[in-house]
This record gives structure tokens, C-alpha cells and sequence, in this order.
């Protein structure tokens, strides 16, 4: 079992980062990142490749694009507000 949005967070994430300024990006920020918007996204889960297929075949409109960018972008800006403790930011 896959959640397709995951593979599509994960590739806005990498598409967004270099317009978000002063973001540091280290694996502990994308990490938080990543997990703000799949806890705010509904799931989509597959169990075989021809489910995979046909829902990534749905996610490609730019409605789903445009929830998941709105998402990761309230997450770089929380994130970059509140890093996680012990966190050294790279300013």
C-alpha cells in the first residue's frame, strides 16, 4: 500500500524549496516540512500499480498541485518561525 500524495509532497517540496527565502533546508527542517503538509492532506492509497497509475493520473491537474504547494508553503513559513528545539539555524 502507497499514498500517492507523499510522492507528490515530496516532489512540490523539492520544486518549491528555491523560492522560499531564508528557509535552511537541512534534513531536520525538510523532515518537519514534509510531515506538516501530510498531516494536513487527505490520503490517497493504492494497492496495486494500475491504482497508482490512475491516481497519479488524477493528482496531475493543477487544483491538487496548487492544495499541496498552499500546504508546503504554510509549512516552510512555520517552520522557519518555530524551529525545533536544539535546532541550529543556518542564518
Amino acid at each position: 500500500m502507497k499514498n500517492v500524495i507523499e510522492l507528490i509532497v515530496v516532489q512540490e517540496y523539492e520544486r518549491l524549496l528555491p523560492a522560499v527565502s531564508d528557509f535552511c533546508g537541512c534534513d531536520l527542517c525538510r523532515e518537519d516540512v514534509l510531515v506538516y503538509a501530510l498531516n494536513r492532506l487527505t490520503p490517497q492509497y493504492v494497492t496495486q500499480p494500475t491504482g497508482e497509475i490512475l491516481t497519479g493520473v488524477a493528482m496531475q491537474g493543477d487544483q491538487a498541485h496548487a492544495d499541496v504547494a498552499v500546504v508546503l508553503l504554510d509549512g516552510f513559513r512555520r517552520v522557519r518561525a518555530n524551529p525545533r528545539p536544539g535546532h541550529e539555524s543556518r542564518k
